[in-house]
């Protein structure tokens, strides 16, 4: 099979194709014929040497995928052959608190992730897919979209009537956009570029802020909501966004912090002290909020935006792509 590993952390020209023998599934463990992948910017950040978490020598990037099971192991009961399932960040995180094991089970950083055509998977580590969605669609949900759930759903519990504040037009404040919308949730978006803003505002954001030509996003935030505030900011940006997204929420309101984006600034705990505000660390999520996520997905119908869809062989394009950041949504590799 076709795969691809990453021997140095120099770059996106490190990523190096391989041919290599089908894995064989294991206890526990299904076989997936991999049919779509999808970036996210910790695939980026590890490809260069800048991601902190664990990383495998020579690994084979990207934890989100989707895909036909074609094999399954002794003692699975999940899934049989023939079905479509997607991947799971973590595939040793179920249900409940993540333990201390859990970032140790991360696809494409501590194991081998999903930029290959055949991968082995934990059945509890997979997930069925919404019957509308294509194998393409599917393979953005893992990362970011779990991400979102987890920060909107089970961190802030946002309701109906309420405001999120979402940072760029990533992955994962598409998916926050989206989400809020179907929940019946106000989106204030923030971008650098006009057309991107356009965009997030027919997707159902209700207000736009250009934080090039509005530095001080924060005060804009405040004046959308009549000075109250935004129940949550999904803060992606990191420690250089952190300060404003302290001043744009109301008192007592959600950070769910996301971002690896910055890391310059010094936070302040006094501010966060002022505010009262509940400041989460969100990682990802486990299998259970994954399925939950996917049950509101398809009783709404609702459809991943795709920027592009790039070629197994075209690869290193479709980092650069993300790279550029010229991206609206999500961009896909089709193995």
């Amino acid at each position: 099979m076709r795969a691809y590993r990453i021997p140095q952390l120099t770059g996106i020209q490190s990523l190096t194709q391989v041919e290599e023998a089908v894995p064989k599934p294991a206890h526990r463990q299904i076989l997936v014929k991999v049919i779509a992948t999808s970036l996210n910017f910790r695939d980026l950040a590890l490809v260069s040497g800048g991601y902190r978490g664990p990383i495998a020598p020579n690994v084979v990037p990207l934890s989100d995928g989707a895909g036909e099971v074609i094999e399954v192991g002794p003692g699975v009961q999940r899934f049989k052959v023939g079905d479509r399932v997607a991947s799971c960040f973590f595939q040793r995180w179920f249900g409940g608190l993540a333990d201390a094991n859990s970032p140790g089970s991360a696809l494409g950083g501590p194991i081998d992730g999903m930029l290959r055509e055949y991968a082995v998977l934990e059945e509890e580590g997979a997930v069925a897919i919404p019957a509308h969605l294509s194998y393409e669609e599917a393979a953005t949900l893992p990362c970011a979209a779990v991400t979102a759930w987890h920060a909107m759903v089970e961190h802030a519990h946002l309701r109906a009537g309420q405001s999120v504040l979402v940072q760029g037009t990533g992955g994962v404040s598409i998916f926050a956009l989206q989400f809020a919308r179907m929940m019946g949730v106000r989106v204030i978006a923030t971008s650098s570029s006009e057309d991107k803003l356009a965009r997030a505002k027919a997707l159902g954001a209700s207000d736009g802020i250009n934080y090039r030509s509005h530095e001080a996003w924060d005060e804009a935030a405040l004046a959308c909501t009549g000075g109250r505030g935004v129940d949550q900011v999904v803060e992606v940006g990191g420690s250089d966004t952190f300060s404003r997204s302290l001043k744009a929420i109301r008192p007592n309101g959600f950070i769910s912090m996301i971002g690896v984006l910055t890391r310059n600034a010094e936070i302040n705990p006094m501010a966060i002290l002022a505010k009262r505000a509940n400041v989460q660390g969100i990682s990802v999520g486990s299998t259970q909020m994954f399925e939950a996520m996917n049950a509101a997905i398809s009783v709404n119908g609702l459809k991943p935006i795709i920027d592009r869809v790039f070629s197994f062989d075209e690869a290193k394009e479709a980092f650069a792509y993300l790279q550029s950041a010229a991206h609206f949504g999500k961009v896909v590799i089709k193995v």
